[in-house]
């Protein structure tokens, strides 16, 4: 099971970042918060003070086209926001 799917770049977490050092990352829909801690000590190298989690259910969508009315759902995804101990940083732009 990958526990970490990517990380959450927007200008919300970007700027939470900066001041409250947590950052945001899209997990597995079934991993806790322990195995979310872990995996990112593991990859980052990092200590991590707090993880908090959130479930998003996926929503339907509609529209109109000229084929006719389309329907569908947005995917369901869970979002952790990790937050690390004083001093430590992850740089997701080091590896571009």
């Amino acid at each position: 099971m990958d526990i970490i799917k990517k990380p959450v770049i927007t200008e919300k977490m970007t700027a939470m970042g900066e001041k409250l050092n947590r950052y945001g990352f899209i997990v597995d829909k079934r991993a806790n918060k322990l195995q979310i801690k872990e995996a990112i000590k593991e990859i980052y190298g990092v200590e991590v003070t707090a993880v908090n989690t959130m479930s998003y259910s996926g929503k339907t969508k509609s529209r109109f086209t000229k084929a006719g009315f389309i329907s569908g759902k947005t995917n369901s995804f869970k979002k952790a926001i990790i937050t690390l101990a004083e001093g430590e940083t992850i740089d997701f732009y080091s590896n571009i």
